[in-house]
């Protein structure tokens, strides 16, 4: 008996490897690493999505908000709200993981990340770590500031929680396959500022995809990001272009397929070998 629960560490290795065992220690470690890594830049990570957000709402409402009357039944800024919400988190989810992972490349410690004993889906999920918290941090502290300033309420919370996680999830994973094929910061800055930025602004941030001609309205439909905008505008207001069921199908579909697609490049070692 006790020749039987005595195992080599070959056979163990390979029962890790046959039942998929987790690292939790280096996966805890690595998570914790990239959560630290805003941490201790909070007025940059935190404090400036913040104050962009606030500019974003005092312009649009300034300019156009008395104008533009009521959207979806709620005025202007209540409609704006959440669009704005959302699109802080996905960019500050997006950046987080990106940046980890180009920031290791040019300073040539990404070795540092690949060479302990962490299997392509435990890199995958400490990264997404990473961007998630941030993404929710910097929402929870969005969502405090509307109560706050404007007395914005949540009609539905579950609802709000589950985009906004899901957009973090979705754009913390894109920012990973980002990372992964970028080599340089103009390279990260050039995905970001021609497919990030584009996804995010046309997405139904700032109106009602309900008021574009039907072609425009079609496309915005295969969107992912419009979703996450829609979602979160639902949760926050109760009002929706689309379905948030299937708002929540879209999203988890699409951020489980750009999973899979780094968990691939990472387990073939694609643009991330020295």
């Amino acid at each position: 008996m006790l020749e039987q629960k005595i195992q080599s560490p070959d056979r163990m290795d390979m029962g890790m490897r046959r039942f998929g065992r987790m690292n939790w220690l280096g996966l805890q470690a690595l998570a914790w690493r990239e959560v630290m890594r805003f941490i201790v830049v909070w007025t940059q990570t935190l404090v400036a999505p913040l104050v962009t957000a606030g500019l974003f709402l005092a312009v649009f409402s300034l300019a156009i908000g008395p104008a533009r009357g009521d959207v979806l039944g709620v005025p202007f800024i209540q409609f704006l709200a959440p669009g704005i919400l959302m699109m802080t988190v996905i960019q500050n989810s997006f950046a987080n993981t990106s940046s980890s992972i180009v920031i290791s490349k040019v300073q040539g410690n990404i070795v540092d990340t690949l060479m302990p004993p962490l299997s392509p889906l435990e890199l995958v999920l400490g990264y997404l770590a990473g961007g998630l918290v941030r993404g929710l941090v910097v929402g929870l502290v969005i969502v405090l500031a509307l109560w706050l300033l404007l007395g914005q309420g949540i009609a539905h919370p579950l609802w709000l929680l589950a985009f906004l996680t899901l957009g973090a999830v979705l754009l913390g994973a894109i920012g990973i396959a980002a990372g992964i094929i970028s080599n340089k910061f103009d390279q990260i800055a050039a995905i970001t500022n021609f497919i990030v930025v584009p996804l995010s602004f046309l997405s139904g941030t700032f109106y009602s995809i309900s008021g574009l001609p039907p072609v425009l309205e079609t496309i915005s439909r295969f969107n992912p990001v419009f979703y996450l905008i829609d979602g979160a505008r639902y949760g926050m207001i109760g009002a929706s272009d689309a379905s948030p069921v299937l708002g929540l199908f879209v999203a988890g579909a699409t951020a489980l397929a750009v999973c899979v697609l780094c968990w691939f490049w990472l387990r073939s070692g694609y643009r991330m070998k020295p």
